[in-house]
């Protein structure tokens, strides 16, 4: 990534998320009051996720272990959201991805999902550069390792890249993963993947189809970067599509 481009995005971080936590904030005392009366536990959750070193510099041929990842440039970083689940939800299974309507989500929790409200605490990260308003949407470590030893490259979405509060997967694809319908310039998108082999299901029966999905639109996102006013436009096209996405619920 040129410096053109990272001093464009850097902008429009600042930018939107010092906008946006202003908007935001008389729904911050909101969201945690509903969150408090709805469930036991705390009102924000932290998790590890993963994000890339800024200065990583090859592309691996295959890929990589866990072990291989902490060596060539992936780190891993505490991600606040505000809290959508019971306080067990892991207890007996580990970390498993979220379904839709996923029976271990609050009442509140699923709203606050479905919108992606949840999502707003990290608006503080994009403030302290931690991430991004448009990019890949980080994964916890458990997961990126198996998702990356089911679909090949699957890492590389991220590399040299800092993950996004939104991004292109966001606002084109629904919240199971699945191409939207309603976007029809994705159709030849979803016949295109549908020759490629891939398994039929990862992560305890999630479609492994789906990630294959949000890996395409990371990245042609990732190809943007290359030159600085198509990042520019790109940005803006999502960011501008995004609320959109959040009132229709059905971003992921």
């Amino acid at each position: 990534m040129e410096w053109k481009t990272r001093v464009i995005k850097r902008a429009i971080d600042l930018t939107c998320a010092s906008i946006g936590l202003a908007v935001t904030a008389p729904l911050f005392p909101v969201i945690a009051v509903a969150v408090k009366l709805t469930s036991k536990g705390p009102v924000f959750y932290k998790q590890k996720r993963c994000a890339a070193e800024r200065r990583a510099g090859f592309a691996p041929s295959r890929p990589m272990s866990q072990e291989r990842r902490q060596r060539t440039g992936f780190h891993t970083f505490e991600l606040y959201k505000f809290r959508t689940m019971r306080v067990d939800a892991e207890a007996t299974t580990g970390p498993v991805l979220a379904q839709v309507d996923d029976p271990r989500l609050t009442s509140v929790g699923a709203l606050l999902r479905k919108s992606r409200l949840d999502e707003l605490p990290q608006l503080l990260h994009v403030l302290r550069g931690d991430m991004s308003i448009v990019g890949p949407r980080p994964e916890r470590p458990e997961i990126l390792a198996q998702l990356e030893d089911k679909i090949p490259f699957f890492g590389e979405r991220m590399r040299l890249i800092k993950p996004g509060l939104t991004g292109l997967a966001q606002i084109n694809l629904s919240y199971d993963g699945s191409f939207d319908k309603s976007v029809g310039a994705n159709v030849d998108l979803e016949q295109f993947l549908g020759h490629i082999e891939l398994p039929e299901q990862v992560l305890g029966g999630a479609d492994a189809r789906s990630f294959a999905n949000k890996l395409l639109f990371d990245l042609a996102y990732s190809a943007t970067l290359e030159d600085p006013i198509a990042c520019l436009k790109t940005d803006l096209e999502v960011i501008l599509k995004t609320p959109l996405v959040m009132l229709r619920a059905k971003g992921r």
